[in-house]
């Protein structure tokens, strides 16, 4: 399935996993075009220049390349299709409160992985160790598979470089753990105590095994039925339990074994019917061979099947709305003729020259 605007559009993302590989399709050229002044700009890079596995993820902390400063940033969401990587709290227009504040975005080959403090060396006699940070230069892509549970793609991060330079190498860098939603406490004015929940309010019928005995013969179902309709001639006893009375209403009728039962009953109805048609014609072979009986009774069958699909199909389309309707059009026509009729029958013309009715007026004058 090919892409749409809008899901290129919103590409933007703060998942970090990768789902499917879509952002690798090519991107038709006139989603670029902007239809009006209001639209968003689209934007996407070539197909062969995208990247397959994504290793900086939101969740990541990473250094921008090139920077003195060594500062390190948290990647808050990921463009896939444009190799976009945006930063946490990096405001393009800081310090100006007439814009709105956009998130800074880096390329993503312009990002280090932040990997952890290590001591530096020590130049001079004397002097402490200091800390410096150490991050990926490049990363590798090990053991990429699809997780059939998670549903999801996942794969090994390995740093095959560093910056600055450390003798530790093939180490695997785990995945930023995912952030703990905030669950806020619930409105006592809008949820359901969980005591309310918790309270038990059904309450199961006691079951005899001499009623349930009495129940299986199906005279007891009658019996109630009947006193629904007629209360004050036939008794019925009160206390049984009420769902053995109502199975086929409180019964899932969509259930696999109903399904497989409806299913074997159609099944077995048209063999029998198939087999009643060679019959018929068997009996009635009228110099045909045998071959021919069986074809002719075989075009029987499937005109018959035909004409039962084309009367249930339209058995199903004539619902309770559908013929209100077709009877409420029907009265609105036959009471529109009766107008028009009725217009007819009154109409009166005024008197004029060259007016003529046939029977009625004089003989035409000759000229």
């Amino acid at each position: 399935m090919s892409l749409t605007r809008i899901q290129v559009q919103r590409a933007t993302t703060v998942s970090p996993w990768t789902r499917d590989f879509r952002h690798l399709l090519p991107v038709p050229k006139h989603f670029q075009n902007r239809q009006t002044w209001f639209d968003p700009i689209t934007k996407a890079v070539r197909v062969k220049d995208r990247i397959k596995y994504w290793n900086v993820v939101p969740g990541d902390q990473i250094c921008i390349r090139g920077d003195t400063r060594k500062i390190i940033h948290e990647v808050l969401s990921i463009n896939k299709f444009t190799n976009r990587v945006y930063l946490k709290g990096a405001n393009l227009h800081e310090g100006k409160e007439y814009k709105t504040p956009v998130n800074r975005s880096v390329h993503y080959s312009r990002c280090m992985l932040y990997i952890g403090q290590k001591l530096g060396t020590v130049t001079s006699a004397g002097e402490q160790p200091k800390s410096i940070s150490v991050f990926a230069r490049r990363i590798g892509v090990r053991d990429p598979h699809w997780d059939p549970i998670l549903y999801r793609w996942n794969w090994k991060r390995v740093v095959l470089a560093t910056e600055p330079y450390t003798p530790q190498s093939r180490v695997k860098l785990d995945w930023p753990p995912p952030e703990e939603r905030d669950h806020k406490e619930p409105n006592p004015l809008l949820d359901t105590t969980p005591e309310t929940v918790r309270e038990i309010t059904y309450k199961p019928p006691e079951f005899s095994l001499s009623k349930l005995i009495s129940l299986q013969s199906g005279t007891t179902e009658k019996e109630y039925l009947r006193t629904l309709f007629n209360p004050s001639v036939i008794p019925f006893d009160t206390s049984a339990p009420m769902e053995v009375h109502l199975t086929k209403e409180l019964s899932n009728p969509h259930s696999r074994a109903k399904k497989q039962a409806r299913w074997q009953a159609a099944m077995k109805r048209k063999s029998t019917l198939f087999k009643k048609f060679i019959a018929q014609e068997l009996r009635n072979i009228n110099g045909r061979s045998i071959r021919d009986a069986r074809a002719e009774a075989a075009f029987k069958y499937r005109q018959k099947l035909e004409e039962e699909r084309k009367s249930e199909k339209k058995r199903r389309w004539l619902t309770k709305d559908r013929l209100t309707k077709m009877e409420r059009k029907s009265k609105r026509k036959a009471r529109k003729a009766e107008k028009q009729k009725e217009k007819l029958s009154q109409l009166v013309l005024r008197d004029a020259p060259n007016q003529f009715i046939p029977g009625k007026s004089a003989k035409r004058p000759e000229a």
